[in-house]
């Protein structure tokens, strides 16, 4: 039997390379993307090729009660090791108390994975998460936060024998976003055009396989802001204007904010430099505190202060909040002038 302990897509995907299948995974969570990689793994490797027909079943919790996932799960396999059933859009399963009854005493030859997408299990419901954990594996599918995308994509690129320069792999994450799916969907599509002798993926790629400019975009922008020059903020700004599908206010504000917020913390940094606010606001490497240098010489500790305050102003206009008609691009154009003026 699993501990109850909190587990990783990491740690599933180990057990599951080895050959070790829990009778019960409940996969849950906002991200649908490594529920869909272990449910699709368990899919097609649980079983031979041959012993599918008879022994993998696919269910959807729209279309069935919990009583026949129960009995299908008691089901014997067939001339194989193992049974798999599959339950996808969980979430839809009106009653569960019958499957929480088989949780309790599963199937050791039955391979139980439930899928449950846009939402948690019922945490008052804790008999059952507790049967779940001691019979086999929980796992939490969490929206991956915006502050960590570059480092998946780093990852993902990286196990596919791809190297990224933090540019690019800043312009892919301020244009695709924390939906995994899409997010991998234009990662492979990238990996594809690279040439065997050489695996980099620049601005110019990012340009021409994913369509995001790499001189007017979110990352220049933040760059022109960290360094006050006001030229280049009004030319992307302009851009903008023209192409507003290149960047907007809703990718602009969390990025932004997010950046004055540390820059605010370096400055309580106990030394001032490079590599002291690096080790200060935990980044990864020295070189990554270069723009909080910029921005402790360009911006005071005051005028961060009234950036970080006009930022939830303006946040609070784009989502209505006493704004009954200025649009989002007047907002970003506001925000922008409040910050090099």
């Amino acid at each position: 039997m699993a501990e109850s302990k909190a587990v990783t897509y990491e740690s599933i995907m180990r057990d599951l390379v080895a050959g070790n299948y829990q009778p019960v995974y409940y996969l849950h969570g906002e991200e649908s993307y490594y529920i869909d990689k272990i449910a699709d793994y368990i899919a097609e490797h649980a079983l031979q090729p041959e012993e599918r027909d008879f022994n993998q079943t696919v269910l959807f919790g729209s279309d069935v009660t919990a009583s026949q996932i129960a009995d299908t799960c008691r089901r014997y396999p067939m001339m194989a090791e193992r049974q798999v059933v599959i339950v996808k859009e969980a979430q839809n399963l009106r009653n569960t108390e019958a499957l929480e009854k088989y949780v309790k005493q599963p199937l050791q030859t039955t391979v139980l994975v439930i899928c449950h997408k846009n939402g948690k299990i019922d945490g008052r419901k804790r008999d059952f998460v507790k049967a779940i954990q001691q019979a086999g594996v929980l796992f939490e599918s969490a929206k991956l936060r915006d502050r960590d995308l570059p480092a998946f994509i780093e990852a993902y690129l990286k196990r596919n024998n791809a190297s990224i320069d933090p540019k690019s792999t800043q312009l892919i994450a301020d244009a695709i976003g924390a939906d995994l799916s899409r997010l991998v969907s234009e990662l492979d599509k990238v990996l594809i055009s690279l040439p065997e002798q050489d695996r980099r993926v620049t601005p110019q790629v990012v340009e021409d396989q994913i369509g995001v400019s790499k001189d007017f975009n979110g990352f220049e922008l933040r760059d022109a802001i960290v360094n006050r020059n006001i030229f280049k903020a009004n030319q992307i700004m302009n851009y903008f204007d023209k192409n507003p599908k290149a960047g907007s206010i809703f990718s602009f504000l969390p990025m932004m904010f997010n950046y004055f917020q540390n820059l605010m913390l370096a400055y309580y940094s106990p030394q001032k430099t490079q590599e002291g606010v690096a080790e200060w606001l935990e980044l990864k490497s020295p070189w990554a505190a270069k723009d909080y240098m910029s921005g402790m010489r360009n911006y005071s500790g005051m005028k961060v202060m009234q950036i970080i305050s006009k930022f939830r102003e303006i946040d609070a206009k784009s989502k209505g909040l006493d704004n009954p008609n200025t649009p989002p691009g007047e907002l970003m154009k506001e925000m922008i002038f409040f910050i090099l003026h």
